[in-house]
């Protein structure tokens, strides 16, 4: 008995799983920062020698962390939903705000890597795949699992060592040198992001790439490429028409996953550049036992990360309708 595809029975059945998933991550996302070492009412007090037990019972009972730890989730489910995520301790401004500013920063990171990343990496893996075990794929496919060998950190420490402390080509880091504005600011912003930007675009394409360049090979075997060569059709249109086409929803897939892993990977580049983004409010925030902004900031790349996946499911099928 044939099966018929219903758009919208799929779509509802994506949507519900995807929020089965978020609320998994919502439960998660409130244990986990509880169960790490450390009291944050103490690191915000700072020494022992400056606060009493008192101090700390009434500092614990304002944030609300002398509660059970089931009010403190409902508290938490209560502000999640009315939009109220918290006050941070540690930047003392509401969570959304601090978060929102530092996310800004990421994106602005993680957008043009992935574009670019994907670009490149389609490029590089449609041509290797193609002229597979020639000195050019053999170049190709030797230089990024070189790249995608070498922890992506250390790759930005290199690149920081190299380009800016022994060459003075770009700076030390951070966003901008400051006092500018109109275009000065934006050359100057370029300026600042070339080196973070080029490590996490060549991390990204080095995965992908590997991943192009094997559905690219699998797919000269296939039956109509085949007869594309047989009735003389030109390279470049076997490569980007049929070629090229069949092998981008694989790409899709892996670059929607990929969007969780370069946010991981972006916090450690970011450090290493003093990049104000998620990376660098994660690290303050979870050396100050700020549980308010580690549930906001993990939670915020949860979202992202599941919105990418979804996206990606939705285009695939579009794509691949094979798999209607």
């Amino acid at each position: 008995m044939q099966r018929h595809y219903h758009p919208a029975a799929s779509f509802l059945g994506k949507a519900l799983r995807y929020s089965i998933v978020l609320i998994v991550i919502i439960a998660l996302n409130f244990l986990i920062p509880r169960v790490m070492p450390g009291d944050p009412v103490k690191n915000i007090l700072g020494e022992q020698a400056y606060y009493t037990a008192e101090d700390v019972a009434a500092l614990s009972a304002e944030l609300g962390l002398d509660k059970p730890v089931y009010q403190q989730f409902g508290d938490y489910l209560g502000g999640l939903f009315s939009g109220d995520w918290g006050y941070s301790y540690l930047y003392m401004q509401p969570v959304l705000e601090a978060v929102g500013g530092h996310l800004l920063w990421t994106l602005v990171l993680i957008l043009p890597a992935i574009i670019l990343g994907a670009l490149l990496a389609g490029l590089a893996g449609l041509v290797a795949g193609y002229f597979r075990k020639t000195p050019l794929d053999i170049g190709l496919t030797s230089g990024f699992m070189l790249v995608y060998a070498m922890p992506h950190y250390w790759i930005a420490m290199l690149m920081l060592m190299f380009f800016s402390f022994n060459l003075g080509w770009f700076p030390m880091g951070k966003v901008t040198t400051g006092g500018l504005s109109g275009f000065a600011y934006f050359a100057d912003l370029l300026w600042h992001m070339a080196l973070p930007l080029l490590v996490i675009t060549l991390f990204k394409a080095a995965y992908d790439f590997l991943i192009m360049r094997n559905t690219v090979i699998s797919i000269c075997g296939e039956d109509y490429i085949l007869m594309a060569r047989a009735k003389g059709l030109s390279r470049g249109r076997i490569l980007f028409k049929h070629i090229l086409r069949n092998s981008l929803a694989p790409l899709v897939t892996v670059t929607a996953i990929q969007f969780g892993m370069l946010f991981s990977g972006v916090l450690l580049v970011e450090t290493v550049f003093s990049w104000p983004g998620m990376g660098t409010l994660i690290y303050e925030a979870i050396g100050a036992r700020d549980y308010p902004l580690i549930q906001g900031a993990f939670l915020i790349i949860a979202v992202c990360v599941l919105l990418a996946n979804m996206t990606a499911d939705l285009l695939y099928r579009r794509l691949d309708p094979r798999t209607a």
